[in-house]
This record gives structure tokens, sequence and C-alpha cells, in this order.
């Protein structure tokens, strides 16, 4: 089967209170949205989030956008960009790159295809798309509640995401009788540890960041806890 979704972006003023949405039927659509993004930005998420949404089904997937410029960043230009170290032919970096590095780890595996449509131009999917994630930019610039959808309800729930294991530290070596006393824990930084023993540290992250923490890591194949230990 295909499912067709048309994904859109809505930013107040470019940049200003901003909003994604991606829209299949009524059933099955999902929004959100930042207080201060522009409108490619939504553009971007929105297909990401759809990517996201319909990552555990074995269906091909049509995603029909009126921007071009996503469309040719994702079908054309990103695969030079991610060669040349995610730069552009000039060699200036690329815009939204997190967002594109996203949009390139969850694109694997994927059957897709992706169709332009005029916006504002009465398609119904399109304008679907479009009135809601205006609608998010809207309720940001007025502080009210955002209007997220169901989501992707047709594909039944998406299989849970595997807690990572926390990290264990290695017990502490004595200090020798002569050696000096540790600095007082006031005088540590967040990041300024005693280099004598090892240390670990919690890190609280939200259902998405742990699932896009554990993407990154098997597509690189390592843990997350080694992903996140080749950051220091």
């Amino acid at each position: 089967m295909t499912i067709t979704a048309a994904a859109d972006g809505s930013a107040l003023g470019n940049p200003g209170p901003a909003g994604w949405a991606w829209y299949i039927d009524d059933n099955n659509w999902a929004a959100g949205g930042w207080k201060h993004a522009t409108n490619n930005q939504g553009e971007l998420k929105a297909v990401l989030e759809l990517f996201r949404a319909t990552a555990h089904v074995d269906d091909d997937l049509l995603v029909l956008c009126d921007s071009q410029y996503v469309i040719n960043s994702v079908t054309k230009w990103m695969r030079g960009w991610k060669a040349k170290g995610w730069r552009k032919a000039d060699g200036k970096a690329v815009m939204n790159l997190e967002l594109l590095q996203e949009i390139d780890e969850a694109l694997v595996g994927r059957r897709y295809r992706f169709e332009w449509v005029k916006g504002h131009a009465n398609h119904p999917l399109n304008e679907a798309a479009d009135s809601r994630a205006r609608a998010v930019s809207e309720a940001y610039q007025r502080g009210s509640a955002i209007p997220t959808g169901p989501g992707f309800v047709a594909g039944g729930p998406a299989p849970a995401v595997p807690k990572a294991a926390p990290a264990k530290a290695a017990p502490a070596k004595a200090a020798p009788a002569t050696s000096a006393a540790p600095r007082a824990s006031v005088d540590l930084g967040l990041f300024d540890l005693e280099v004598d023993r090892p240390h670990s540290v919690q890190v609280a992250l939200s259902t998405e960041e742990l699932a896009r923490l554990t993407r990154r890591a098997s597509t690189r194949g390592v843990s997350p806890e080694e992903l996140l230990r080749d950051l220091i």
C-alpha cells in the first residue's frame, strides 16, 4: 500500500510564531511548532515528523509538498551536501542542518516519493495540512493551546522504544593516605570533573529524544552510551 500525505509549514512574519503539520485524513494527522522559527523550518519539520510517525509500517510513502526547497533538499541536494561534510558547493554551511540530518536518518530503509503541489490552490490534502500548520502558529502567537492532532492511528501504536540502561560508574579508587584532599564540590563546574576516577552523568530525555538518540547510535553501529561518550 501507499500512504499519501501532505506536509506543510507556516511562520507568521517568517521568522515568527511557526507551525508544522502533516495530514493524511481527518483521523490521521499531527501538528506542532515553535514560538519563533522560519517557514522552511516548519516545512522540513513536517516532513521529518511524517516519516517518524509512519516508520513502523511497511508501506510506501507519497509526500505532497508545496515547497520546492524541501523537495530539492531531500531528493537532489542532500546527498551532495552530506558528501561535502554538510557544506554547499560554495563551501558555506547548509542552513537548517539539524533538521536535514534528522531527515537523512529517517529516510534510511524507507520507500518514498515526493510530489510538488501548488500551494493555496484548493488541493484538499495540502489545504488541510496548511490550515493545521497555520493554526499552530496562530496559537503560539496568541499563547493558547496547541492543536497537535491524533497522530498516525491507522498504523496502530508504534513499537515501544527500549529504554537505555543507565551507565554504571566504576568503583572509585581509594585515595592514598598522603594524597591531597579533593576539591570541594562547590568548586566543580558541570564538566570540570576530576580526572583520577570515572564519573557518571544522568540526563533526562523525552521519548522523542531517546528515540532519536537510539536511531543515531544504530546508524553508526554503536550503543547510545558510546555515542554520547564520543561527544566529549
